[in-house]
């Protein structure tokens, strides 16, 4: 036992199984004191509550709801409402800092100058002020009478943005979302196999196919492919409506996460070696071959570890939209904590949801940044 003890991972190991005994009892005894509080108090403990109908309804899902919904149905579509704009805003948020970081270190003045002003305005106003401030924006439009007409199919409006839109129903467009997020998950995979050009490809190509599949089996029976919006009484008909508390949230974690995001690419850019630049020019590339083939794919395996912080934090900022309305996850367990009293059973959901995404996120970018690592570096 004392020749045990004297080995340096055995002792590692009792070390940690000892804290996670002590973790364990201290979440029992947790649990438990909580529990006889609350039976003492006459309130029911338990999942039980999840199979009750709400009585409320929320006015954004993927899936369809309504006030007739039982509370898991209704978590599930505060659920995805989360992974929707969080997914589709940290995408956005990318584009917009490649952009900016690019700019940043551009040699041209007027494109440094825009970028340097664009984070230093957007990094630095807190978020949830923007969020309100979008929101605003978009509230103050016109109304669907006086709406902005562009090209007799799309109008603007203090509603939201009407979309001419395929038929498709919410669980159908949920899937295609999923599968886009697949796709390109697995095409970062694929790349090294096949090339990254003809991974790309494959993606589109599947991506397209399922589309297909649910356009054609998931529609309406003699129904239209396409849905124009249509004003009728006081509001649109047809079509596909981006509400302004989605639109606000979305514009909001694009922008600012495009700022840092920004700072984080221009960091891993002027991490590259000078040396490898200048040898690349010296071979004859043009500017954007340089940045293409060569300052990029260096870059990016100096910036993932960062670029997963930022991703992670991007997805829990989500939470704001509770300002301003939007039935994300936090605001439809806030409102059903107010409703149903089941407090402890509801954070413990909220908890395991947002453990649940971020751990997935977390090992999906450590699986990535292993392997585009360069072999034999620290």
């Amino acid at each position: 036992m004392l020749r045990a003890l004297k080995n340096r991972r055995v002792r590692g190991w009792l070390i940690q199984l000892l804290a996670l005994a002590v973790a364990v009892v201290l979440v029992a005894t947790f649990v438990t004191t909580a529990r006889e509080n609350l039976l003492n108090q006459g309130i029911a403990t338990g999942f039980g509550f999840l199979d009750r109908s709400t009585g409320w309804p929320i006015n954004f899902a993927l899936i369809e709801v309504s006030d007739r919904s039982f509370y898991w149905q209704v978590l599930l579509a505060g659920f995805l409402n989360t992974l929707l704009v969080g997914v589709l805003g940290i995408m956005l948020a990318t584009v917009i800092g490649v952009a900016i970081g690019l700019a940043r270190v551009s040699s041209n003045f007027m494109l440094n100058l825009v970028g340097t002003v664009y984070v230093e305005i957007f990094r630095n106003v807190p978020l949830i002020l923007q969020v309100i401030f979008w929101y605003a924006l978009l509230t103050h439009l016109p109304r669907p009478r006086q709406a902005y007409d562009i090209a007799g199919a799309i109008y603007l409006t203090n509603r939201g943005l009407m979309l001419p839109g395929f038929d498709l129903t919410p669980a159908d467009v949920g899937l295609l979302i999923a599968a886009i997020v697949l796709a390109i998950v697995g095409a970062v995979f694929l790349s090294r196999a096949v090339g990254s050009l003809r991974a790309l490809a494959i993606t589109f190509a599947a991506v397209f196919a399922i589309f297909l599949v649910l356009l054609f089996t998931g529609r309406t029976p003699d129904a239209p492919l396409i849905s124009l919006p249509a004003l009728k009484g006081l509001r649109f008909v047809g079509g596909f409506a981006i509400k302004p508390e989605f639109f606000a949230l979305l514009v909001s974690i694009a922008i600012f996460g495009g700022a840092y995001i920004a700072e984080i690419v221009r960091g891993g850019l002027l991490s590259v070696d000078a040396g490898r630049i200048e040898a690349a020019r010296a071979l004859g590339l043009s500017g954007l071959q340089v940045n293409r083939f060569v300052r990029l794919p260096l870059a990016v395996r100096a910036i993932l570890p960062a670029l997963s912080n930022q991703y992670i934090w991007l997805m829990k900022a989500t939470t704001l939209g509770i300002a301003i309305g939007f039935p994300d996850y936090f605001m439809v367990v806030s409102t059903a904590i107010n409703q149903s009293g089941q407090t402890m059973e509801l954070l413990a959901l909220l908890m395991g949801g947002f453990l649940l995404i971020n751990y997935v996120m977390g090992a999906g970018l450590n699986a990535i940044n292993a392997r585009i690592a360069l072999k034999g570096r620290t």
